[in-house]
């Protein structure tokens, strides 16, 4: 009898217990916030989300390159329009050259992802000692350049009425004693003959990458994490004891992109032809300085594989479109930082 009984009381029990579950997948329904809430994001605004995230990846280093010489040049001209335009009552000498550090050391941060070069020469020099892809090369120096471009002309919106207060209203002007040109790029001592200018460049350039190569190595010292604060250190260094002659610019884009700002917004021809048309040496001696540096430290204390420890120096390999067979390091972010 007890039997009957339990076997028709189970009927009842699954009932209660399908109703529970129905019950909680309601309120389990009901507490979604994807299903609940009205404000959502459709399929349409989700697609859209995706598509931006495929371009932000896509264009990862181009971004990343942009922002970090913006940030580097909006600290760096920055810095020496307040000097300038204080006449060295908010700062001097000194000031342009922590202002540079800390602009080269905030850059590396934000461009990291891309390895943060921020100087075309540096981006060569990486191409043919550690491997970087030469297909990168132009998208690396054109991301450069306009990123340089784009902080000159923040920096000249903000010191505009400075500007104006310094020199005249209207007035611009690239030689002379209220000469503000040289806030966006740089101009030699008139002292200097154009083998100085050269030479100068070249040095700086070549100190600049032949210390990026030992604090990127692995089997040196190395910096690791801290690389972007030893920058800053080492860019501080330059400026105050290679700076004076011709402004240390060592990198094409810091001096080029706001070169043509400044010719764009009323500087004149000038900013080409001052200094016996020295606009050319800053543009071109960092490339032989950071290919210089580079090489001397690979062939005197890089004990990892490189082009100059290979047959004919690495040249029957080097223009080829693809990762270098030498690239030992690549996989390492820090291997191709600045």
């Amino acid at each position: 009898m007890s039997t009957i009984k339990q076997a028709m009381a189970a009927p009842d029990r699954a009932n209660e217990n399908l109703a529970q579950k129905i019950e909680m997948a309601g309120s389990f329904s009901h507490e979604d916030p994807v299903s609940s809430n009205s404000s959502a994001p459709s399929d349409e605004g989700h697609e859209e989300l995706l598509a931006w995230s495929r371009i932000r990846l896509t264009f990862r280093d181009a971004f990343s390159e942009f922002f970090g010489t913006f940030i580097m040049l909006l600290f760096g001209d920055g810095v020496v329009a307040q000097v300038v335009l204080s006449e060295e009552t908010k700062g001097n000498y000194q000031s342009i050259s922590w202002g540079w550090g800390l602009g080269v050391m905030l850059g590396v941060y934000v461009a990291g992802k891309s390895g943060g070069h921020l100087n075309p020469a540096v981006t060569l020099a990486n191409c043919v000692f550690r491997g970087h892809p030469w297909h990168k090369f132009p998208i690396y120096a054109i991301s450069q350049i306009l990123g340089a471009m784009a902080a000159a002309a923040v920096v000249y919106g903000n010191y505009i009425s400075a500007i104006d207060a310094f020199e005249g209203r209207g007035v611009r002007t690239v030689t002379g004693p209220t000469a503000t040109a040289g806030i966006f790029c740089t101009y030699p001592a008139e002292f200097m003959t154009r083998t100085g200018m050269f030479f100068s460049e070249i040095v700086a350039s070549t100190i600049l990458q032949f210390v990026i190569f030992a604090l990127a190595d692995g089997g040196n010292t190395g910096a690791g994490a801290f690389m972007p604060f030893a920058l800053f250190f080492l860019i501080f260094g330059i400026g105050a004891c290679f700076g004076w002659e011709t402004g240390y610019a060592i990198n094409l884009a810091r001096d080029f992109g706001p070169r043509l700002v400044s010719y764009m917004v009323g500087y004149g021809h000038e900013v080409w032809s001052a200094g016996g048309y020295y606009f050319w040496i800053p543009m071109v001696a960092p490339f032989f300085g950071c290919l210089l540096g580079g090489f001397l430290y690979d062939a005197f204390i890089y004990e990892g594989k490189s082009p100059v420890n290979t047959p004919m120096l690495g040249l029957p390999r080097l223009f080829k479109f693809r990762r270098s067979v030498w690239s030992n390091t690549y996989q390492d972010p820090m291997s191709s930082r600045v």
